[in-house]
């Protein structure tokens, strides 16, 4: 269905300062001010009134920092667990699904929660907007942004490690103002990021931003949202495994806003945020209650990336110290960082599918295993509700209906590429 979507008034805020100013269109960053901050959007309507479904994520467009309404998004989905809830003896798991699951009523393309934040980040875009778009990832975030630019004619350049093309699958092929270039193997998203860098200081071309994007953050925000919206509260937990940590801010963001709407309680959910054993950068400093991350020797860093199953937490330079990130999160929320093996993720996994019925990413296992491993300490109360954010499921399910394309790259870098090379052959490509 067809809806014309008002575009959503809102400022945006300093987290550094507290200075507020108007959004001048692309903006990341606050203007004028040395001290690394993020900013947040603070939106007019302080209280949320969600649309109908058929307007997909944009049911929620109250909180969502957009100029435009794209067609084929879904919100994500939240129903109270039945299945594994009894299996861990818990009273109140409600499971927050982004993927694909068309018995109930969710049928993301990419089976990400990725696309949450492709159709924000792309419906904030201004209708001059003429540049292209550059996005790092490691996999799910490419898929998203690829699927969702294509379908609606945005031009893209995305930079992937070589290692983690088999990520880059659709069930129609991808138009040509997507673009994909990868750094070569035995590289890590660390070195995509360093390419998307390079390719971000050509005139032409403007970086979608990361966690710095406020319609990238709030987009994520919106699991929050479909959980609150449908428990009629805010959770007492938030389980969500994290690689850059980004989904863990904007869900204590959202947490804020929900608290100042006055209608879903008082509360702050703990954030409960999971790393993939060995790769734990972000576990070693909140263990010390550091805001600083450990120095890891680059090469050991890509042997640890290697290992785990979960590719997409692998961020090395994540938005933890910054004001606003994730060390500021926890601190204000409560909770913990946890970890869990590669082996308790496969056994979450198929518990996941045993219990509910669908299959989900490694990452989703990840977190899964540390709420399994929470209950088991007894870090939890039986009755506490708990949200359980499923980032991404229903992949295997997907690829067993559809006929799938792959999207191959038009230029391989080296790992540490020349700034001319990049310069002169990404000119070409658009």
């Amino acid at each position: 269905m067809a809806h014309q979507l008002s575009k959503t008034n809102y400022q945006l805020q300093s987290l550094a300062s507290g200075k507020i100013f108007t959004d001048e269109g692309w903006m990341l960053d606050a203007p004028g001010e040395d001290k690394p901050g993020l900013i947040r959007a603070v939106y007019e309507k302080k209280q949320l009134n969600p649309k109908d479904d058929s307007f997909g994520i944009y049911k929620f467009s109250d909180w969502l920092p957009v100029m435009d309404f794209l067609e084929g998004s879904y919100a994500p989905l939240t129903y109270k667990s039945e299945g594994l809830a009894n299996h861990l003896g818990l009273k109140n798991l409600y499971i927050t699904f982004s993927g694909y699951w068309p018995e109930k009523g969710i049928s993301m393309r990419t089976c990400s929660f990725k696309e949450t934040e492709a159709y924000s980040v792309c419906g904030r875009l201004r209708p001059e907007h003429d540049q292209v778009l550059v996005v790092a990832s490691a996999g799910n975030t490419a898929r998203a942004f690829a699927r969702v630019c294509s379908d609606n004619n945005i031009p893209l350049l995305l930079c992937v490690p070589e290692d983690n093309l088999n990520a880059l699958w659709f069930d129609e092929p991808i138009k040509n103002n997507v673009k994909l270039v990868a750094s070569r193997a035995g590289g890590d998203y660390f070195d995509a990021i360093h390419l998307s860098n390079l390719a971000a200081k050509l005139d032409k071309f403007v970086p979608e931003g990361g966690a710095k994007n406020v319609a990238r953050r709030d987009g994520m925000g919106t699991t929050v949202l479909s959980a609150a919206t449908h428990i009629g509260s805010i959770p007492d937990y938030y389980f969500q495994a994290v690689g850059s940590g980004t989904g863990a801010i904007a869900a204590w963001e959202a947490n804020l806003r929900l608290l100042e709407d006055g209608r879903f309680g008082t509360r702050k959910m703990k954030l409960m945020v999971s790393q993939n054993e060995p790769f734990v950068p972000m576990y070693d400093a909140w263990k010390v209650r550091s805001r600083e991350l450990p120095v890891i020797d680059d090469n050991l860093a890509r042997d640890y990336v290697s290992r785990i199953v979960a590719k997409v937490l692998s961020n090395r330079k994540p938005p933890y110290a910054i004001t606003g990130g994730l060390f500021d999160a926890l601190s204000d929320a409560g909770g913990e960082i946890m970890t869990a093996t590669n082996e308790q993720a496969h056994h979450a996994a198929k518990l996941f599918e045993e219990f509910e019925g669908n299959d989900i990413h490694p990452a989703a296992a990840i977190a899964t295993a540390t709420l399994i491993d929470a209950v088991k300490k007894k870090m939890v109360a039986k009755d506490a509700v708990i949200m359980l954010n499923i980032t991404g499921g229903g992949e295997e399910k997907f690829k067993r209906e559809k006929a799938l394309h792959y999207l191959k790259p038009d230029i391989i870098f080296d790992i540490d590429p020349d700034f001319e090379e990049v310069k002169e052959k990404l000119t070409r490509l658009f």
